[in-house]
C-alpha cells in the first residue's frame, strides 16, 4: 500500500486510487506509487480489469507545479523520464482499464487518464492540457496519446490554447467515451470493468496488445502482430472451452478460467 496511491481488489476488479488532497497532484512519490500499483495490478491473477480513480471530488489536477518550478534542468529531466515511464506502466497493464473522471483531469491528470482503454466522466468534468499557460508543453504523453486519440488538428487546438474542455465537448471530441451524472462515475466505471471479471483474460490481453502495438507500426506489420497473437490463443484452455461451449450451447455461454 502506498501513501497516496493504493490498489483495492474486489470481485476481479482492481481500483487504483489516487488520494493526495486537495487535487491529487502528481509529484515524485505519486508517480512512483502509480508505477508500483500498475505493476501489482498487472501481476495479480485475481485482477481481471482495472479502474483508475481519484475520488469523488477530482481525478487529478496535474503535476505539482510548486515542486516542479524550483527544479533544475537535470532534475526535471529525471522527473520527466520517470513520470513518462510510470504512466507507460499504467498504459501497459495487460488488462482492460477504465478511468473514472470526476472534477478535473488537467495536465498530467489528463495524461494519466489517456493511458486507460475507456474513459467515463461526470457531466460537470473539465479536462485539458494547460501546460502552454506555464510556458511549457505536456511532457508525459499529452502530445502523443491525445493526438493518436483525437487527431493532430484537435490536439493542437487544445495544446496550443491550453483551454479547459467541458464534458460534453470532451465526449464529442472523443477524449472521453461516456458521460454520466457526477455521483454515478465510479459505479459506471465499475460496471464497465466488471464485465471482464470472468472473461477470457489471455484473449483480452492479446486484443489489447494487438491494438496498442498496431498503432505504432504500418498496416502490414500490424497484421503480422495480429496473426501471431491470434494463433497463439490456440494454446489456451479458454479457446478450447469457448469454442466447445459455442458448439454445444451457442454463443455467449462459455465459462473462462483465464488460462
Amino acid at each position: 500500500m502506498g501513501e497516496f496511491v493504493t490498489l483495492e481488489v474486489e470481485g476481479g476488479v482492481g481500483t487504483i486510487r489516487l488520494d493526495r488532497p486537495p487535487v491529487n497532484a502528481l509529484n515524485n512519490q505519486v508517480q512512483a506509487e502509480l508505477a508500483e500499483a500498475a505493476r501489482e495490478a498487472s501481476d495479480r491473477d485475481d485482477v481481471r480489469a482495472v479502474i483508475l480513480y481519484g475520488g469523488e471530488k477530482t481525478f487529478a489536477g496535474g503535476a505539482d507545479i510548486k515542486e516542479m518550478a524550483s527544479r533544475t534542468y537535470p532534475e526535471i529531466a529525471k522527473f520527466g523520464a520517470e513520470l513518462t515511464a510510470s504512466l507507460a506502466r499504467v498504459a501497459n497493464i495487460p488488462k482492460p482499464v477504465v478511468c473514472a473522471i470526476t472534477g478535473y483531469a488537467l495536465g498530467g491528470g489528463l495524461e494519466l487518464a489517456l493511458t486507460a482503454d475507456w474513459r467515463i466522466a461526470g457531466d460537470n468534468v473539465k479536462v485539458g492540457q494547460p501546460e502552454i499557460q506555464l510556458g511549457i508543453i505536456p511532457g508525459a504523453g499529452g502530445t502523443q496519446r491525445l493526438t493518436r486519440l483525437i487527431g493532430p488538428s484537435k490536439a493542437k487546438d487544445l495544446i496550443f490554447t491550453g483551454r479547459f474542455v467541458k464534458a460534453e465537448e470532451a465526449l464529442k471530441l472523443g477524449i472521453v467515451d461516456e458521460v454520466v451524472a457526477p455521483d454515478d462515475v465510479y459505479a459506471a466505471a465499475h460496471k464497465w470493468a466488471s464485465q471482464f471479471a470472468n472473461g477470457p483474460a489471455v484473449a483480452l490481453r492479446a486484443a489489447k496488445t494487438a491494438i496498442d502495438s498496431g498503432l505504432d507500426v504500418d498496416l502490414a506489420t500490424g497484421l503480422k502482430i495480429e496473426t501471431q497473437l491470434f494463433t497463439a490463443l490456440w494454446a489456451t484452455e479458454d479457446q478450447r472451452n469457448g469454442m466447445q461451449s459455442f458448439i454445444d450451447n451457442g454463443p455467449g455461454k462459455a465459462s473462462f478460467e483465464g488460462k
